[in-house]
């Protein structure tokens, strides 16, 4: 690998030592040019060093920089963008633990609100059972009473047409004594009839 290198630096040295042109190669000649001129050779090879110096200078370090902040701001985009990241998955995690509490909350209000409902529900149909069992008592009572009213007009009509009757057998007024004896003949006489 390093035979390499100098084969191919070997060009360039005879270029650097040797600036005369000559159209004869001989053997003199070539080795001549094969072995520089110390003078120009120190004299170029100062030449490159303060190039090299020149270019490290005014652009290898500025471009270094440049490059330098370059990278740092990459890495701190890639920080910031793990960092987002991060936060992101924790977010997720969190709605999701809110959207699974907000589910169990509805879940609970649904369940409450049937077992209200079905209690409600018990309570209006036991209340509407007493309210009929209330209103047919009512009813009863309201027709036990009507049938004494009834039974009282009936009495009270027969009583008068008991009266009227006597009145026109006996020709005469009836004493309430007479009244109140024939009421009682007339009422045994429904009864057994």
């Amino acid at each position: 690998m390093k035979r390499r290198k100098l084969i191919f630096l070997l060009p360039a040295l005879v270029l650097l030592t040797g600036c005369d042109v000559s159209s004869e190669l001989n053997s003199d000649t070539f080795l001549s040019k094969l072995i520089p001129n110390w003078v120009s050779f120190v004299v170029q090879l100062a030449a490159l060093l303060v190039l090299i110096l020149v270019v490290i200078i005014f652009a290898y370090k500025p471009v270094k920089k440049i490059v330098k902040k370059r990278q740092d701001y990459i890495e701190a985009n890639i920080k910031d963008a793990e960092q987002s990241k991060a936060v992101w998955k924790e977010n997720e995690l969190k709605s999701k633990e809110t959207v699974l509490a907000s589910d169990r909350t509805a879940a609970n209000i649904v369940a409450e609100a049937k077992a209200n409902a079905e209690v409600e529900r018990n309570k209006i149909l036991t209340q509407t059972a007493l309210d009929v069992e209330k209103m047919k008592q009512e009813a009863e009572n309201d027709i036990a009473r009507m049938e004494l009213e009834a039974q009282d007009k009936i009495k009270k009509e027969m009583v008068s047409v008991a009266l009227d009757a006597s009145k026109e057998l006996l020709g005469r007024e009836v004493t309430s004594k007479d009244n109140t004896r024939l009421l009682e003949e007339f009422i045994e006489d429904v009864k057994k009839g």
